[in-house]
């Protein structure tokens, strides 16, 4: 009996960023910007992200808050001289949740990388909620620019016993932006910045990547 193999395709239409933006804000993104996030990859497969991170800067409270958050899995960057230290992140489908899966990996000054989980589920009131683990996390809204896209946090929230519990905005660690640039060709900025309304900035992080492989 001859057996063949079933071929799936890898990389299929994705709609969701688009939905959320609506057609105005999602015409007015850069096209490659549009292909990165309006590709869905099938079940398995994965998308590699390499670079470079090209300015981190931390004040002493953002410095300390990165550090607590090291025993939450650490979310926020927490190196202050990562400055120039290779940058890879790789997004992978997650059908169980019709989310994302993005790992996130940082060189360091010294010691081992930094490692990032998350994961992205379209949900919540905002149509958009990030995981980070340990029943935390944060709706966020998408905003689109005529050379980036952004997502900026709407508010952040705990989960226990299956109950979902909205953090105040004075228990909340700040405004967190995370922007996606084109920079014409297959390059693309990522920018992070966590901004407290009574503390200024706290972390600001740019990292540069390259169009990923699959």
């Amino acid at each position: 009996m001859e057996l063949k193999a079933k071929i799936r395709p890898i990389m299929g239409q994705d709609d969701r960023f688009r939905r959320l933006l609506g057609e105005a804000g999602w015409s007015r993104l850069p096209a490659p910007i549009r292909h990165r996030f309006g590709k869905r990859l099938s079940g398995g497969n994965s998308v590699t992200y390499q670079g470079v991170v090209t300015d981190m800067r931390m004040s002493f409270l953002g410095r300390c808050f990165a550090q607590v958050m090291r025993l939450f899995g650490a979310p926020l960057p927490f190196d202050a001289d990562a400055f120039g230290q290779p940058a890879v992140v790789v997004v992978t489908e997650d059908h169980a949740s019709d989310g994302q899966f993005w790992v996130r990996q940082y060189g360091r000054s010294n010691g081992f990388p930094q490692v990032v989980h998350s994961s992205k589920r379209f949900a919540g009131p905002t149509g958009l909620e990030e995981y980070i683990g340990y029943g935390i996390g944060m709706a966020l809204r998408i905003e689109a620019a005529d050379d980036a896209l952004y997502f900026k946090s709407d508010h952040y929230f705990l989960t226990v016993f299956g109950r979902r519990l909205r953090l105040p905005k004075w228990a909340s660690p700040g405004a967190l932006v995370i922007g996606h640039h084109d920079l014409g060709g297959d390059g693309f900025l990522f920018s992070l910045r966590l901004e407290s309304r009574f503390c200024g900035l706290l972390i600001a992080q740019d990292a540069q990547f390259q169009d990923g492989m699959i």
